[in-house]
């Protein structure tokens, strides 16, 4: 190899180095786990989706996209946003463009939802995000959000890991959430391996420093990172978080 096509090569990987590390998600490993982790603030353009302009859910990425398309759009990131019925609908509480969806649920029942406290992910009209338990959402007085997802349990809050959760639980599943941080940057995550609650929720509070995090679902989680090539096949799904960003 000669002195200029070795300089060639180099010159190569450190512009591709920089534009991986110039993207908003990164592969990360915390305790023998390994995590995708999606980092924004609130200049960015986080929204959530459900259903299409007919009524008809979106169920996958790739659908998604091909709607946002079509206004010059496009989708930079993107994720499973709370769980959901046979039929897709959300469980708890989601609102999208200043609409309710489907109504708070404060019931108690069984499952990872009912594992109180649970919580609400929501964002403001100034794009601000926000995690909070849902007891604390139902009791603050503010303007409606434009959007909103409910989905539990909360797997941080306010600095302190859900109560229930089971240090040496022998329950190891892949798992997404989100938590924000005390500067307002809301970190989207994927476990990429099977961990416990209670390590996911470690996680957030002692790797990424998020005061609050919730977690969204459990085996069928899927991430769409196109800076790190990925857009996971699987199950229609039901909500959706995004962000969205303008076609070139």
């Amino acid at each position: 190899m000669t002195v200029a096509t070795l300089i060639s090569v180099l010159a190569f990987i450190f512009l591709a180095s920089t534009a991986a590390a110039e993207g908003p998600c990164e592969e990360r490993a915390f305790e023998d786990a390994d995590y995708i982790v999606c980092r924004f603030s609130a200049e960015d353009d986080i929204r959530l989706f459900l259903n299409d302009g007919s009524g008809k859910k979106y169920r996958h990425f790739n659908f998604l996209n091909e709607t946002l398309g079509e206004n010059g759009e496009a989708l930079g990131f993107a994720m499973n946003a709370g769980m959901y019925h046979e039929d897709r609908s959300p469980v708890g509480l989601y609102r999208e463009n200043g609409i309710d969806i489907t109504p708070i649920n404060n019931n108690d029942g069984p499952g990872n939802f009912h594992l109180k406290p649970n919580g609400v992910f929501f964002i403001t009209e100034s794009g601000d995000a926000f995690v909070e338990a849902t007891d604390i959402y139902l009791r603050v007085k503010r303007l409606p959000p434009p959007y909103a997802t409910q989905s539990g349990p909360m797997l941080v809050i306010d600095g302190s890991l859900h109560p229930r959760f089971i240090p040496d639980s022998d329950s190891k599943k892949r798992r997404n959430g989100v938590g924000v941080d005390d500067a307002g940057d809301v970190f989207f995550v994927l476990a990429d391996s099977p961990v416990r609650f209670y390590d996911f929720a470690r996680f957030f509070r002692d790797e990424l420093k998020t005061t609050n995090a919730l977690y969204l679902d459990g085996v069928i989680s899927r991430i769409y990172a196109p800076d790190l090539g990925r857009n996971d096949p699987g199950l229609a799904m039901g909500p959706i978080v995004g962000v969205v960003t303008k076609n070139d």
